[in-house]
């Protein structure tokens, strides 16, 4: 496996390489843990940076319905480092809710290794059997490949005519999959289509991937493509197959592109057989995929705000049971979150100045509650000089307001929706942190207020501290049922909960931050990403970048009260 520099030239710096492989995995012979129907299985990855840590998670793949035999088309893309030992640990679960909590579904088996033993299976598949089955024969197979440096997406659109009747009392309910030929002739999945119900004359919705994907950017390369009449207990009905490949699927809609569905064993038990139908190229369009990284380089700033819960329920500060507690030797889980994800996203901002927003609280000098007050004390400017000065700022704000209540988002949210809706247009991207302890009051506004902010350019991250139930945090979370107000959806999933109780292993504060930044920021990109696709915006290089917006001075804001 050849290894990719992707750094320049440095004469006399250190320089670490890698190479980036992306996993497929697969599974067979899965228990069945459910009573009417198969198991819905999803394979999460857990990776271990070095000895002494603990595994974290890393990303799961989808789940899929009704089978014992999955092939997962959501790839792990990771860095492959030769002279680390990189330890992975794969776990499957038979999901049966839609709780994001691992502990709600059923363990189906695990099996922990290393990156190094899948990369040196060269040829072959590392196969190996799922441990903790009670001696049941499940085993898992994971492929890895190097990404090729294609950054191309192909939007594409099939429909099909007169398919096989699969269905004794109706027609048939055909879906498409799509398989990438490895090098050694083995097939991963890359794409499925959706389900059409009742029909042999079916129109698929169209569907984006990554060239990469499909054929690792090598448009000779073969890739088939099955069709098959879905089953609801997972036993799909195989219709017909066929082989293209990119550089013809490119060429776009026309007779070149128009395929018989031939059925194998159909063909030989039949005389004068022609085909089980014909699957059809309707349109492809072609574009080089933008990165997060691409956006940066040309220009876009980062604009970070804190959010601090102020309310009662943390605890007076001067004990040391408060969540709020100042201890010199143990920081709070209030100042670790700023640390992890401030240290992190300021090296994307160019002046470094961050509003600092605190919100449940009785101001001085009249006692007035507020869930919109600047940190430093400043009613006009709530700009804080880097990392530091939040935590400054966090610091002096305990000492001088009064802990009240009720905690409420709405306010912060829509403080930092108000600036975001100035910049639209790619120059700046806004991350709202709120980091509270308690069950949110006023959930109503606060899911009209994300709503919102999802058509804006803007992601909020909510770190829940102390023991209290965020059941309510995980609703707005929204990666499982996009968050609704008022009958209108989001138009993208813009926030991330994460519990900070489950950083909290040992006295290692330097490791826990690390993880909770990890978490906390891994959905960041992404939600960037599809901001600026739907928007159309293109990466670029301005001549010039226009100054971070100060409070009060977009469009009229007014500042916070």
């Amino acid at each position: 496996m050849a290894t990719s520099i992707s750094q320049p030239f440095q004469p006399g710096v250190a320089s670490v390489p890698t190479t980036t492989v992306e996993l497929s995995v697969s599974c067979r012979n899965l228990q069945d843990k459910d009573i009417f129907s198969k198991s819905d299985p999803m394979c999460v990855l857990f990776v271990k940076e070095s000895e002494g840590e603990k595994y974290h998670e890393f990303g799961r793949t989808e789940m899929i319905k009704d089978t014992l035999n999955p092939d997962f088309v959501k790839k792990f893309v990771i860095d492959y480092r030769f002279e680390e030992v990189q330890k992975l640990r794969f776990e499957i679960y038979d999901i049966d809710s839609a709780s994001p909590r691992l502990q709600t579904h059923d363990f189906l088996g695990k099996v922990e290794c290393t990156l190094g033993e899948i990369v040196s299976c060269q040829g072959t598949q590392f196969r190996r059997n799922l441990r903790e089955t009670r001696n049941y024969p499940s085993y898992i197979i994971v492929v890895a490949e190097e990404v090729g440096s294609c950054k191309e997406v192909a939007t594409m659109q099939f429909l099909a005519v007169h398919l096989d009747k699969k269905d004794f009392f109706g027609k048939s309910d055909p879906f498409l999959c799509f398989y990438k030929c490895n090098e050694d002739n083995s097939l991963l999945t890359a794409h499925k289509t959706e389900v059409i119900k009742c029909t042999l004359n079916p129109t698929w919705k169209p569907f984006t991937i990554p060239v990469r994907r499909l054929c690792n950017g090598d448009y000779d390369r073969s890739v088939k493509v099955e069709c098959y009449d879905w089953n609801s207990d997972g036993s799909h009905d195989f219709i017909g197959e066929f082989f293209t490949n990119f550089r013809a699927l490119s060429q776009g809609h026309g007779p070149h592109n128009e395929y018989e569905c031939i059925n194998s064993k159909k063909k030989a038990k039949k005389k004068g057989y022609k085909n089980s139908g014909v699957v059809k190229l309707v349109s492809i369009q072609i574009e080089e995929e933008q990165t997060f990284l691409d956006y940066i380089a040309g220009g876009t700033q980062i604009n970070f705000t804190v959010a601090v819960d102020f309310t009662a329920s943390n605890g007076d500060p001067r004990k040391a049971n408060s969540l709020h507690c100042m201890d010199p030797q143990r920081p709070n889980a209030y100042s670790l979150a700023i640390k992890a994800v401030g240290e992190i996203i300021q090296d994307y901002d160019s002046d470094k100045m961050f509003p600092a927003l605190g919100f449940g609280a009785r101001l001085p000098p009249d006692g007035r509650v507020s869930h919109e007050f600047f940190l430093n004390g400043n009613p006009n400017n709530p700009y804080c000089q880097g990392v530091d000065g939040i935590l400054q700022a966090y610091n002096q704000a305990l000492y001088s307001v009064q802990l009240y209540g009720p905690t409420n988002f709405a306010p912060v949210i829509n403080h930092v929706a108000r600036f975001a809706a100035a910049y639209q247009e790619g120059t700046h991207y806004f991350i709202l942190l709120i980091i509270t302890d308690g069950v949110i009051s006023d959930m109503p506004q606060t899911k009209q207020a994300i709503v919102q902010a999802a058509s804006l350019p803007m992601s909020v991250i909510i770190v829940g501290v102390g023991p209290a139930d965020f059941a309510a945090m995980e609703e707005l979370d929204g990666d499982d049922v996009r968050i609704s107000s008022h009958g209108r959806f989001a138009e993208r999933d813009i926030v991330q909960f994460v519990p900070f109780r489950d950083f909290l292993s040992g006295s290692n504060w330097i490791a826990n931050q690390a993880r909770l930044a990890r978490e906390v920021l891994a959905e960041i990109p992404d939600q960037f990403i599809e901001y600026m696709k739907k928007r159309g915006i293109k990466a670029k290089r301005p001549t010039s970048v226009s100054p971070p917006p100060a409070s009060g001075s977009v469009a009229g804001i007014p500042s916070a009260t």
